[in-house]
């Protein structure tokens, strides 16, 4: 088994480059938030930088030749939604050299929409906003 150090986003972008199949990248865009009727304790946990809750904001699909690099991404991505703390990315394949259909990518996105609003982010990649990889835990 070969073990892979990703240490920045643009690791993981020349990885998806290399496949020998054509790969999709599945983005979702999170922002941090406090729930509905948090808590003080949560609140300020919250405003030191820990707790709240992810939610995606916008989610994309892009080949991993469609941009240069992660600021070229996070550029990209100031232009639909200003403010975003992590992006979570899953990889979907061609088959056999054919790109996968609009219809495949758009129920993957959904599926990763909701797994994440439901704290099941463990089968994605997460970036922060610098385009460092996070090891996300939850609270319980």
């Amino acid at each position: 088994m070969t073990t892979i150090e990703i240490s920045h986003f643009n690791d993981f972008l020349a990885i998806a480059r290399r496949q020998s199949e054509p790969q999709q990248l599945l983005m979702v865009f999170t922002r941090r938030e406090l729930p509905q009727g948090c808590t003080p304790e949560q609140e300020a946990l919250f405003n030191e930088g820990s707790g709240g809750h992810l939610a995606p904001v916008v989610c994309v699909d892009k080949a991993p030749t469609a941009f240069s690099d992660f600021q070229t991404l996070k550029n990209e991505s100031h232009q639909t939604v200003q403010n975003w703390d992590v992006v979570f990315i899953a990889a979907l394949p061609a088959r056999n050299g054919k790109a996968p259909e609009k219809t495949a990518i758009d129920e993957m996105l959904d599926v990763m929409v909701e797994q994440i609003k439901n704290g099941r982010t463990s089968a994605y990649l997460a970036f922060d906003a610098q385009g460092e990889p996070l090891q996300l835990t939850s609270a319980g």
